[in-house]
């Protein structure tokens, strides 16, 4: 186990000098908002396990990593990734550059724009400007700032009025660099507008032995009445280290469903802030996450109702074996005023040996009346009266360990709409429970 961090560490000096080659490459109109976000930045150092957003999750790993910028990489093996069969516009990105011989985008409806950042900023400063400078939540503030005073690149997607896009918008986050310590940091914004429907499907893929730092920053915003689906799948090398934010922004009447899968990465951090702005949105917070060996897979999320009548659900489940470690923490803020709130969370753990840990801190936070709030945790391991209830039914205890395993997983990928990427997710959470060796222990 490494050492525990609990005091804030500053940058080394190959970053500062990093920095100030990004800060001077940089166009006259970002170069403020990278300058205020790496004094932030500097301010605030890592997070440590005294600070209440990380008290379970220990970035000493990350410390030790002599970080710097990953170089623009090699092309990277799409033939096998997930999705790569699906239709639909694709953005890859590799070691945080934009790889436009392996994306295709393809003819689009009018007015849909689907780019990427670094190759559209330099004449919309007015429109990116205040995306790029977006109060970062609490828990994610010193990876938001070092995001945005690094960050090379990132999807582009504006969806106007009245579109619905039949097929979903690819994005490949994939990481190749075989340098310890490099540190890819991608910006994606996302805009649908009103009435409109669109599926993203966000990858992040390591093809690297080196131990590096992913850390990204998703924003999605949406006009009133849209419909949209977002999906996260994470699958890092086995030594890498993800760090994510999304934050999302619903408009009045709109609806927004997160999934996100974390299979792979030494660290996994997802921050998410939803904040239903607009009366009557309804969000959705959806999650599995699959640990073993050493792996960590931290979850910290914010539900915000801001406006009367919204409804929000969270469903998060994780399996967890060996000597890993799970950690939830989700907080539903009611504010002032959000009348006729309906807002569900529930966070279910699964324990495959007596080593592995869960940690789970469900909250809520009421300032308004007249609301119907709930929220519960469980963890444990297989109930041995479900076991009983299959085998007396002429199912053996290998098969009936089987199945509770895959429904406890499926509950979650049966609630992802776009059916080719659940029908794929599925069979590959079947595959990876299948090659462990305790479902059938």
């Amino acid at each position: 186990m490494p050492a525990t961090l609990t005091a804030p560490i500053r940058p080394a000096d190959q970053l500062a000098a990093a920095f100030a080659r990004q800060h001077q490459s940089s166009p006259a109109w970002l170069q403020p908002i990278r300058q205020a976000a790496w004094t932030r930045f500097l301010e605030l150092g890592l997070p440590t396990t005294r600070d209440e957003d990380w008290r379970f999750t220990n970035l000493a790993p990350l410390s030790a990593l002599p970080l710097a910028p990953a170089s623009q990489g090699s092309s990277a093996n799409l033939r096998e990734v997930v999705f790569a069969t699906l239709s639909g516009p694709c953005l890859v990105f590799v070691d945080g550059h934009y790889a436009p011989k392996l994306s295709e985008i393809g003819a689009l409806p009018p007015g849909v724009r689907i780019g990427n950042l670094a190759a559209t900023a330099s004449g919309e400063e007015r429109a990116l400007a205040p995306s790029l400078q977006s109060r970062a939540s609490k828990q994610s503030a010193a990876f938001d700032s070092l995001n945005a005073a690094f960050f090379t690149d990132g999807a582009l997607i504006h969806v106007p009025d009245d579109v619905v896009l039949e097929a979903p918008i690819r994005l490949y986050n994939i990481t190749t660099s075989p340098d310890a310590g490099s540190m890819i940091n991608l910006r994606h914004l996302i805009q649908v507008g009103a009435r409109s429907r669109a599926t993203v499907i966000e990858s992040c893929l390591g093809q690297t032995d080196a131990a590096y730092l992913n850390n990204s920053v998703t924003e999605l915003s949406t006009g009133a009445g849209a419909r949209v689906e977002h999906l996260k799948f994470q699958d890092e090398a086995a030594a890498g280290i993800h760090v994510s934010s999304l934050r999302l922004r619903l408009a009045q009447g709109s609806h927004a469903a997160h999934h996100s899968l974390a299979l792979g990465a030494r660290l996994a951090r997802n921050n998410i802030l939803a904040r239903l702005e607009g009366e009557g949105a309804d969000c959705l917070l959806n999650g599995l996450y699959l640990a073993v060996g050493e792996q960590l897979m931290d979850h910290h999320m914010v539900m915000e109702h801001a406006s009367p009548r919204c409804d929000s659900r969270e469903f998060f489940n994780g399996i967890l074996d060996d000597q890993s470690r799970g950690v939830f923490h989700g907080r539903i803020h009611v504010h002032p005023g959000a009348v006729k709130t309906d807002a569900k969370q529930t966070n279910r753990n699964l324990l495959l040996s007596d080593e592995a840990t869960a940690n789970t801190k469900p909250q809520l936070e009421i300032y308004a009346d007249d609301v119907k709030c709930t929220h519960g945790a469980t963890v444990g391991q297989m109930n041995p009266e479900q076991l009983f209830y299959l085998q007396a039914r002429g199912i053996d205890l290998d098969n009936a360990r089987r199945m509770l395993m895959h429904a406890f997983a499926g509950e979650i990928i049966e609630r992802i709409a776009c059916l080719p990427a659940r029908e794929e997710l599925d069979q590959l959470v079947w595959n990876r429970l299948e090659q462990n060796p305790h479902i059938a222990a």
